[in-house]
């Protein structure tokens, strides 16, 4: 007579015990990876998991132990190659600590991002790390959460003051010591007539780096006229789309642009090209992020170098502490970035 049970009914660690002739607590061990399983017995065990299909609720067990494997990661926009590489680099460092990533993904939306953040809780994540998407705020993700749920912020801040009994931590980019960094080279280069251009101003990292221009602007004593301000999505496409805007004041239009991220410049690139301007000869711009695609496009991109892979393990590394130490006072931790010079911030031409 076969062990495996009807078609239909779940199985069971004792189905498993009896399949192979071993305690249910046997079975237990062997899958939580107990060194108090001899060799072949684990072998044998792990045959019959296979052969009858067992699934194992992970979840329900770190809940019974009150524990977990697994670490939820959840993005504002995972169509950026910045967090394709932030990804990679919060899975390489989890992995290695031999946790799971559980990813989410908001698309710039708050109510998407609840939702997100629900559905990811029921797998019973030991912590999350947070890019907040645009218009969330403190109030909305506590409720969702809860107060004992360790976060991350990463990048962005959230609307609100943070709830000072979470123990939540933030890793954030020098987003204004950036843009400044950025828009003083363009000075330098000869540029007097500098846009910055892309992101919103509903998004914290883009009210700093734009803080960060106008810091550089003053400092050498140029104006800043209001249509040098160009809003857009954080995206290559949206980017190429409001290319114009930045004409709309000819002659006195501007000669470059401090982009909000390597994304919108990219964009800027291509809209620029559009209308017969040669970036990088015509008009020069800046990015910030420093993702791969930036050394390898025409012109190769002058912008600020974040190291999002290193910034991932250094968010993994972060959330890893407080769930080592979950009392520990919060942390807010200031990611350095660097000027990366290349062919995209030329000198304006001469009249």
């Amino acid at each position: 007579m076969s062990n495996t049970p009807p078609i239909g009914r779940k199985v069971t660690l004792n189905d498993i015990a009896s399949g192979c002739g071993v305690s249910r607590a046997t079975v237990s061990l062997v899958l939580r990876d107990s060194p108090l399983v001899n060799k072949l017995t684990r072998i044998r065990v792990e045959q019959e998991l296979r052969r009858q299909g067992y699934v194992y609720n992970r979840a329900a067990a770190n809940l019974r132990r009150r524990t977990s494997s697994s670490v939820a990661l959840v993005l504002n926009e995972l169509t950026n190659p910045f967090f394709a590489e932030f990804a990679a680099g919060v899975d390489e460092a989890l992995g290695s600590a031999g946790f799971v990533t559980l990813l989410g993904c908001t698309s710039e939306s708050a109510a998407r991002e609840q939702a997100v953040l629900g559905s990811l809780l029921e797998h019973g994540p030991g912590g999350i790390i947070l890019s907040p998407a645009e218009h969330s705020n403190a109030h909305d993700v506590l409720a969702t959460i809860g107060p004992r749920t360790p976060l991350l912020l990463f990048n962005r801040e959230l609307g609100g003051s943070l709830p000072e009994f979470a123990h939540w931590d933030q890793l954030m980019l020098d987003n204004q010591r950036g843009a400044f960094l950025a828009t003083e080279h363009l000075i330098v280069r000869g540029h007097q007539r500098i846009a910055f251009f892309g992101g919103h101003h509903d998004s914290s990292s883009c009210r700093q780096r734009h803080a960060g221009y106008i810091q550089a602007m003053q400092a050498a004593g140029l104006p800043v006229e209001p249509l040098w301000r160009v809003e857009c999505a954080p995206t290559r496409l949206d980017a190429a789309h409001r290319t114009s805007a930045l004409f709309t004041t000819s002659p006195a239009a501007p000669t470059a642009a401090v982009c909000y991220n390597d994304a919108v410049a990219l964009g800027l690139i291509l809209g620029l090209q559009q209308r017969g301007l040669r970036p990088g000869q015509d008009f020069a711009l800046t990015g910030f992020d420093d993702i791969a695609e930036a050394e390898l496009c025409m012109p190769p991109l002058t912008t600020l170098s974040t190291a999002p892979r290193e910034r991932g393990q250094q968010a993994a590394k972060l959330i890893l502490q407080r769930l080592q130490q979950p009392q520990a006072d919060s942390r807010k931790t200031i990611a350095p970035v660097q000027l990366v010079v290349r062919e995209s911030s030329c000198p304006p031409i001469v009249a």
